[in-house]
């Protein structure tokens, strides 16, 4: 049996005196699709920030294809080409193209030449169904295109682990079907990836976990059919049945 991609033990992160994160432990094999879900402020954004050390943890270990991340001798620019993280706010170049967009970091961290750095961002342009916006700028594009161009950004530097941390909050329905329908593609291609959101569709129908967060907490985890259908803690029962209530009345 493989080790697993991904493996955390007893992280911990807190600011001042709150502590965020509390003792979370939990592994993902290679092409698993995992989801965190909880409520505003149990500590889901800030564990995706640990992961690729936007934020370092407190304690405990993270593990990257066997290799210890967390710990002071592991080169951080290594770990965001080996991890790659699509935001909730869609942080694109305005004076670049979606083209330049995705060739920045092909060209100043990799080292390729133009033309090969080109071919790689089609590529990915057309992998998110934007081959036909590589010249526009993000001004040109709707927000769900933009979410795209970063989504293929990320991918175009052959990331080991996809991050993604409320990739459609700032969107309209429509808006968020594409970039939801990217991202079920991911999962189906054997991408390995980190999920916070609310798509309670996505997580049903793409997740190979999930992961209940509340209060810095890993309440509970377990496949997608079990949370939903027979979730062994009340609260984790309570939670995904308001927030399946949300999404049908369109308030999230």
């Amino acid at each position: 049996m493989s080790d697993p991609l991904l493996r955390i033990e007893h992280l911990q992160k807190s600011y001042g005196d709150e502590e965020v994160l509390k003792d979370i432990s939990f592994e993902m094999d290679e092409g698993d699709a995992d989801v965190l879900i909880g409520p505003s402020g149990s500590g889901k954004s800030t564990l995706l920030r640990c992961i690729n050390r936007l934020t370092e943890p407190d304690g405990g270990d993270i593990y990257l294809d066997g290799e210890l991340t967390s710990g002071p001798d592991y080169d951080v620019n290594d770990l965001r080409r080996e991890v790659g993280m699509v935001f909730q706010d869609i942080n694109l170049f305005a004076h670049l193209t979606a083209m330049e967009n995705v060739t920045l970091g092909l060209k100043r961290v990799l080292g390729m030449g133009e033309e090969a750095a080109e071919a790689k961002a089609m590529a990915q342009l057309e992998q998110v169904g934007l081959e036909n916006k590589a010249e526009s700028y993000p001004a040109e594009l709707s927000g769900g295109q933009q979410q795209r161009v970063g989504i293929a950004r990320a991918l175009a530097m052959d990331p080991k682990l996809m991050l993604f941390d409320e990739p459609t909050s700032s969107l309209d329905p429509e808006l968020t079907g594409e970039v939801v329908t990217v991202m079920k593609n991911l999962a189906a291609e054997g991408m390995t990836m980190l999920v916070v959101t609310h798509e309670m569709g996505f997580a049903r129908s793409a997740a190979t976990q999930m992961l209940f967060l509340e209060g810095g907490y890993l309440v509970e985890q377990g496949p997608p059919g079990q949370l939903f259908d027979d979730p062994e803690k009340e609260r984790t029962r309570e939670f995904l049945r308001r927030i399946t209530e949300a999404e049908a009345e369109g308030t999230i």
